[in-house]
């Protein structure tokens, strides 16, 4: 009997450099390509024929400026520099698809939910109710220089934060417009009824605001909820808010003991354990044969740059790996970075995260035939519990033409991937429960006059 259907979304940045870096500069890839319109109209048809669930954008708010003090490398092998921003190629995407889901990386700490709210509910409008929103606090110190801080917000602060912004976002999305506010009655002359429009009164912590949601509610209100975080707090943050999650891991056993702290987080939060779906990233190299598929990837390692990989993870970590000896253990000093990662590689050298980082990232990297890759892709749904895969792009968009051409059929001929797209919303493609936040979720406490919120 086959096992559950893979779940997958292209990984991927507005920008050069994402993941897999120095693979810029090999002659098959486009990612310099990235300020045409027509490089992203082109992935998400492209990425639509491969009946993919969705594109993740990521993206950051600063630059990686930690390694060797500056953005030297970071210049010059384009790490995530230029990069612009995500929100602004949703309406063209969305303009040549049907099904294809976004999800959308935004840094809550640098945004008033307000106008916020308005952006996602538009877009979510514009695309028939396919987006999602990657929920992020932001880690860089660079970023928060640039928005005129002195530092950055300590990292359990920054989900105090969050947790209170996603309050009053929820009370916008889910409580001000009621259903049936929106009559569009030409003959009586009422576009919408004003009894059915609430103000929203938030006095918090963090955000104080009074008004009414702008936007008339959206095919799925609230959009669809990513977040990625592991440490405690980000945990307990993930079983509260989110739907889709994203994680990393070494091996298929250590991705089961994450994917059961996040089911057990969710629970802890009253929600049931299946309201998260988690995806794993990874890179795939297929081709026809083992073969053909060895010999692409040792042509790929004469472009890829294991130094631009840890200087992208220097300011993952808050600590400047050039200062260490290729053999000397690394410490990992209190930063305000992303705690999970700075815990997971501490006492590790700059030789050993090289290595790792061969092909410029972290990541794990599945190198075979299509058979090869789908037994790889399916031990870690399987034995690791995850739903699906963020697969990160190594030459663009040739990785995802590969995955489409060799791996897609290999899946679907198992039984483990999808041959069509069904109806409906993001969510509901993905969860089947319907469009909207099921009742578990603590956005359906605003939904109501009756529910809390003050007019």
């Amino acid at each position: 009997m086959a096992g559950k259907e893979v779940l997958l979304n292209a990984f991927t940045m507005n920008c050069v450099g994402h993941i897999h870096h120095g693979m810029w500069t090999h002659p098959h890839d486009h990612s310099a390509d990235f300020n045409q319109l027509s490089y992203w109209t082109g992935l998400a048809q492209l990425l639509e024929q491969g009946l993919f669930d969705g594109i993740f954008i990521a993206d950051i708010l600063g630059v990686y400026d930690v390694y060797q003090n500056g953005i030297g490398l970071t210049a010059r092998e384009a790490i995530q520099l230029p990069v612009n921003d995500p929100l602004m190629l949703v309406s063209a995407m969305a303009a040549v698809t049907q099904h294809l889901g976004f999800g959308l990386t935004a840094n809550l700490s640098y945004e008033a939910p307000y106008p916020f709210a308005r952006r996602l509910s538009t877009l979510d409008h514009l695309t028939n109710g396919r987006i999602g929103w990657n929920i992020v606090t932001g880690y860089l110190d660079s970023a928060a220089r640039a928005m005129g801080m002195q530092t950055q917000v300590a990292h359990d602060r920054r989900y105090d934060q969050a947790d209170e912004f996603l309050e009053v976002g929820y009370k916008l999305w889910e409580g001000s417009w009621e259903d049936g506010a929106l009559v569009a009655d030409k003959a009586r002359r009422l576009y919408a009824d004003p009894a059915k429009i609430h103000a929203i009164r938030h006095q918090g912590e963090f955000y104080r605001m009074e008004g009414y949601h702008l936007t008339s509610p959206s095919p799925q209100r609230t959009p669809l909820l990513f977040q990625a975080g592991s440490s405690a707090r980000g945990l307990a943050f993930a079983g509260r808010h989110a739907e889709c999650t994203f994680v990393t891991g070494s091996t298929p056993e250590a991705m089961r003991k994450q994917v059961h702290a996040l089911r057990q987080a969710a629970v802890d939060a009253g929600r049931p354990a299946d309201a998260l779906k988690v995806f794993m990233g990874v890179g795939v190299i297929v081709a026809p044969t083992a073969a053909e598929a060895q010999e692409k990837y040792r042509d790929y390692l004469r472009y890829a740059s294991p130094e631009a990989g840890i200087a992208h993870f220097s300011s993952s970590t808050g600590i400047d790996l050039a200062r260490f000896g290729l053999d000397e253990p690394i410490q990992a000093g209190p930063t305000q970075a992303i705690e999970s990662v700075t815990k997971t590689y501490s006492g590790w050298t700059r030789r050993r995260l090289l290595e790792q980082h061969a092909m410029g990232s972290r990541y794990p990297l599945l190198v075979g035939d299509p058979s090869q890759v789908a037994d790889q892709l399916l031990r870690w749904m399987d034995e690791g519990e995850i739903d699906g895969f963020n697969l990160s792009r190594i030459l663009n968009p040739g990785s995802y033409e590969e995955v489409i051409r060799w791996l897609v059929p290999e899946l679907q001929s198992r039984g483990r991937y999808k041959t069509a797209y069904r109806p409906g919303t993001l969510r509901q493609k993905l969860f089947r429960h319907g469009d909207r936040l099921p009742a578990s979720h603590p956005a359906a406490a605003w939904r109501t006059p009756a529910s809390g919120f003050t007019r």
